[in-house]
């Protein structure tokens, strides 16, 4: 299950439990809107709760972020999960953001919120 929250120029995504292949569907809709009417955005996403994602949503996430590679700013990615912070790193590589892991949802929120006030 996933709890989706957007801002201006930002879509904060929690994820619970298992992140499945319509979570993940739920979150390509906001962001391509969000980029659509209003170019590059943040995102964040707190990854302490997710159980587990499902293979079709890392095959997903992939051709998602070859397909956006130009329309995001800043990623910050809160676990405490290697596996995860690997993973996260592993997408950069898809993507021209600047992608950074953090242990805390504050110190994530408070990188983007740095970077927001320099530009």
């Amino acid at each position: 299950m996933i709890v989706i929250q957007h801002q201006s120029n930002r879509v904060s995504v929690n994820v619970y439990g298992e992140f499945t292949l319509a979570d993940f569907k739920e979150f390509e809709d906001m962001v391509s809107y969000k980029v659509k009417f209003e170019g590059a955005v943040d995102l964040l996403f707190d990854l302490r709760e997710m159980a587990d994602f499902t293979l079709d949503v890392a095959w997903e996430d992939i051709a998602f972020a070859r397909a956006h590679s130009n329309d995001f700013n800043r990623i910050a990615v809160v676990t405490q999960s290697q596996w995860v912070a690997w993973s996260a790193w592993l997408s950069q590589i898809f993507v021209s953001a600047e992608m950074r892991v953090f242990d805390e949802p504050a110190e994530a929120e408070a990188w983007l919120d740095a970077q927001e006030a320099v530009a």
